[in-house]
Formats: C-alpha cells, structure tokens, sequence
C-alpha cells in the first residue's frame, strides 16, 4: 500500500512535527509505502484571506527537517514550473495539483526530475482524458507509450479526487479508478474528494464523515495507494479542516483497507 499522510499545508513547525510523529508508525510498517505530505503554499485556495502558507524558502526548510528527523519520504504540490528544481532538490513526489494537470509546462518541469509525478485529476476532466498528462510525463522521460507498467517503471501516478457534480458538490464514479489504472498506478484521495468547494462562505466545505466509505470502496475496487489530510484537531486546521481525517481515526481505517485490499485481490 502507498500511503500519502499529512497536513493540508505547513502551519507552523511545530505542528508538522506533531503530526510528523504521530505518523511516525505508518514509516515503519513494512507493508506501507509511507510518504509525509504538506504543502508550501495553497496558491488555490477561495479567498485572498485564506493562509496559504510560508512559502518556497521556508517550507523547504521544515520539509528537509522532517525528513532528516524521521527519514520520511516527501510529497508536496507545485503550482508553477518556476518551483520545480528548489522542490525536487528536497522531496520525492512531486504532486501536480489538480486544476493544473494539464498545465504543459508545470508537467514538462516536474517530469525532467528525478522525482515520482503524482498527476491529480482535474474536476473538471473524464478519467480516459488522464491519458495525455500521463503521456506529457512520459514522452520527456523517453517512454512513448502509456500503460499501468510503464507508468510505474517511469514513477508516475494519478490520483483520483473527486469530479463536480453541480455547484459547491464532488462526486466519486469508481470506474474512474479503473479507467486511469489502464495508463498508470492510482492513488484515491478520500479527503479532498468530500470537499464542498466554495459552500462555506468564502471557503470550501467537506464532510470528513464520508472519507472511511469512499476509502473502503476504492480499496474494494484496487487502488494502488490513498491519500488522506489529516490533523491532531481538524477543526483548527488552517485549511480543509471540513473534510480532514483526525489522527486518532487513521490508524483503524489504514487497518480496514489493507483488510479489503487482502480479499480483494484473491
């Protein structure tokens, strides 16, 4: 199981290292292929009021530490192309966010590291149209020809977050996770895929109640890893405390899934 675990953005050091530690567990489990995620900077989010973050510099700083510390592997979002090198210097993923998965240039930069592509799947894209950002990463690492194998041996991966379904809704069809899994690993982001973008008046909404039965569903279906954002108290988090998985609550839904996974895949 690849498992991407962290808080939505980089709040202040001492709490990433308070969730750094209470994650510490997934790190050393054999069976889990762990990554840290937090992000820099939300360049997204609703409002110009919204934190963001502390930005390139000094979330690179905090990053380094918490690798140095605890020896995670890292994953952080990059928004412009212009970000790519300082990033890759530091972390092993290198996640495109999913408004900019078809951003050529951003995809073209990330592709010439050395680092793991994690393309999310834009809300606004079908699950077959995930090919060509594939393709992007691919062809500029000299592979001609996206497949589930070729994807892997060349370290990309999607990631499935939700589609619009009306206003301020996501939904989730599980055969997306199938079609995609034709052209590349797949991880399921459970918590951004209960968003409400945009329902909380200036902010976006979630119902984390929701996260254990999509998670359980596309464990069901055969993902190869997930994604959850997760806080020691969401309901101070600086960003998607609405749809956040509390960290008392992920050790038994990580346990449920690799059950599922294990009879799922007989």
């Amino acid at each position: 199981m690849v498992l991407f675990a962290g808080p939505c953005v980089i709040e202040s050091e001492e709490n990433v290292f308070k969730i750094a530690e209470a994650l510490r567990p997934y790190h050393e489990n054999p069976q889990i292929d762990f990554y840290f995620k937090a992000s820099f900077d939300k360049a997204n989010r609703t409002s110009l009021e919204s934190y963001r973050g502390p930005g390139l510099e000094e979330g690179m700083r905090i990053l380094q530490k918490v690798k140095d510390v605890f020896g995670f592997k890292i994953v952080t979002d990059v928004h412009e192309s212009s970000q790519v090198e300082a990033v890759s210097k530091v972390v092993d993923v290198l996640q495109i966010p999913a408004f900019l998965c078809r951003q050529t240039d951003l995809l073209v930069a990330a592709a010439k590291t050395g680092c793991i592509v994690n393309i999310k799947k834009g809300q606004f894209l079908s699950p077959s149209d995930m090919l060509y950002p594939v393709l992007k990463v691919l062809n500029t690492r000299g592979c001609k020809e996206a497949s589930y194998e070729n994807s892997l041996k060349h370290g990309v991966y999607l990631c499935e977050r939700g589609s619009t379904f009306g206003y301020g809704n996501l939904v989730v069809d599980m055969r997306s996770l199938v079609i995609m899994k034709k052209f590349a690993p797949v991880i399921f982001d459970a918590t951004h895929s209960v968003q409400m973008p945009g329902s909380a008046g200036g902010k976006t909404g979630g119902d984390s109640s929701m996260v254990p039965y999509l998670a359980k569903a596309a464990a069901a279906v055969g993902v190869d890893g997930y994604f959850f954002e997760t806080h020691f108290d969401p309901a101070i988090a600086l960003s998607d405390g609405p749809n956040m998985v509390k960290l008392d609550d992920l050790e038994k839904l990580v346990a449920t899934l690799q059950k599922i996974q294990e009879v799922s895949s007989i």
